[in-house]
């Protein structure tokens, strides 16, 4: 089993849900850390979901991770410090922002084949 350190960006999210990161097949994931920066010089809101349909005793749904949070003019967000999320194989982590191409997303992740 391989261990591979991984970071995924996305620099100007839009304001349309759009993926970041799709679990590779074979693959589980683990997010050690994601980072949400707003570049403009107001207050936006971001929202970040979880596509799961994978299985095992029962079926995954779709949830939303953030809705609507808030990140001040000109600085970061982490979220899930000190947290793990363990994401299975064609999970996908999708981002929105309420204003285009001020956000900035960064995450990192474990990848175990």
């Amino acid at each position: 089993m391989a261990n591979t350190f991984k970071i995924k960006t996305k620099a100007d999210i839009p304001t349309t849900s759009t993926t970041l990161y799709t679990v590779p097949a074979s693959t589980t994931s683990i997010v050690l850390g994601m980072v949400l920066t707003n570049k403009a010089a107001s207050n936006i809101k971001a929202s970040v979901y979880l596509e799961s349909s994978t299985s095992d005793n029962e079926t995954n749904e779709n949830v939303t991770l953030l809705h609507d949070v808030p990140v001040p003019q000109n600085s970061a967000l982490e979220v899930f410090q000190g947290q793990k999320l363990v994401l299975q194989t064609t999970d996908v982590l999708k981002v929105k922002c309420d204003t285009a191409s001020s956000l900035d997303f960064l995450l990192s992740i474990l990848e175990l084949t």
